[in-house]
């Protein structure tokens, strides 16, 4: 295993797109990715498409020059992608991600961040890892939002 800041984010956000899309694939109704339950604002295919989009966005289109363009507005309203699709689209995340982060060297891990994304600047190891939360965190409310909606 490769202990390398990049090696340990290649190898997180690996297995956190491999979990998502186990998560996409165990909704038993298709249909049930695109609801929502009182108290909940996000279906679990918004989540999905908002994970892909902040992926491709801020690590394969900044590092991997991948030319996707982002339209955040549709990961929140879009409905009804099937889920084979969105299970192609994490496929292809995972690509874009490890070949991108592949290309960063320890000067630009080091250096700010090339946008900024926050208040203040951040180093781009500082952003990634952030990143890695990120997934994580909607990983889990995905895994909530489909025992919810599908418990029986």
């Amino acid at each position: 295993m490769d202990h390398s800041l990049i090696g340990v984010l290649k190898t997180l956000f690996t297995r956190d797109l491999k979990k998502l899309h186990s998560e996409i694939a165990l909704y038993r109704h298709e249909e049930n990715l695109w609801k929502t339950a009182p108290g909940i604002t996000n279906s679990g295919g918004n989540l999905c498409l908002h994970l892909i989009g902040n992926l491709n966005t801020f690590i394969a289109a900044e590092f991997g020059k991948t030319g996707y363009v982002r339209d955040r507005a549709h990961e929140f309203a879009g409905k009804d992608i099937p889920a084979a699709e969105l299970l192609q689209m994490i496929e292809r995340t995972i690509t874009d991600v490890n070949s991108s982060l592949d290309q960063l060297t320890p000067a630009q891990l080091a250096a700010d961040y090339p946008t900024l994304v926050f208040a203040e600047k951040t180093t781009t190891e500082y952003f990634l890892v952030h990143l890695a939360g990120h997934l994580t965190y909607h990983l889990g409310q995905i895994n909530y939002h489909r025992r919810m909606l599908e418990a029986a």
